[in-house]
């Protein structure tokens, strides 16, 4: 120690002593406070340890389904026997090769993979003419659900496959229908089954076009 006379030597010495003194103190108050088991007890971690990344939470749930695999929806509606011929037929692009069809990818049946649903509607008004759903078994695609009264609608949400029936009386124009039925499927082992039904109707203030009905035939 360079620099420092005895009294400093001395007093530096003593001041470690001191400093020694406080920290056993310390620790002995500390034992005292947390059972006697002392600074080194391996209890559970608290809060700063796992912020310091000592002990990582464990995150539990099911595991997230594959990316899915997407799907060429005119070919699969063109190639199902359980589509009607009609809207087969009348499945045309709208321009070019785009067809009028939604897409949805998701969970309805609890597979492995993620199901299908397949809206085709018209091009001009963009009517719903029919609605399917395909569940992946062995590789291929089984039709487990199909609408075909227009104008309908399916969507997937949170699980459960929610179908919108929209309904017109006589001079009823296309945009504007009397009333929708809204309809929740549930499925069940094989199947689709019906779990609730809201019908709503609207207001016949409104005015609209003058395009007709859609033909449910």
């Amino acid at each position: 120690m360079r620099g420092l006379g005895v009294r400093g030597r001395a007093a530096l010495k003593a001041g470690s002593s001191a400093a020694a003194g406080l920290a056993a103190l310390g620790l002995f108050v500390t034992a005292c406070a947390t059972g006697g088991t002392g600074a080194r007890d391996e209890g559970p971690a608290g809060s700063d340890a796992v912020a310091k990344g000592s002990i990582k939470p464990v995150v539990s749930g099911s595991p997230a389904k594959a990316a899915p695999r997407r799907v060429d929806a005119v070919k699969l509606v063109k190639g199902d026997p359980a589509v009607s011929a009609a809207v087969k037929r009348d499945l045309k692009p709208c321009v070019a090769d785009e067809y009028p069809v939604d897409v949805s990818y998701g969970d309805l049946t609890g597979g492995s993979a993620n199901d299908i649903v397949i809206n085709v509607m018209t091009c001009a008004d963009a009517v719903g003419v029919g609605s399917y759903v395909y569940h992946e078994q062995n590789g291929r695609y089984r039709n487990v659900f199909k609408a075909e009264e227009p104008p309908v609608y399916a969507e997937i949400d949170r699980g459960d496959l929610v179908v919108t029936q929209q309904l017109y009386e006589k001079g009823d124009p296309v945009s504007y229908p009397s009333s929708e039925e809204v309809i929740t499927y549930g499925w069940s082992s094989t199947r689709f089954v019906e779990q609730s039904r809201i019908h709503n109707d609207y207001s016949n203030a409104v005015g609209g076009s003058v395009s007709p009905a859609p033909d449910a035939n």
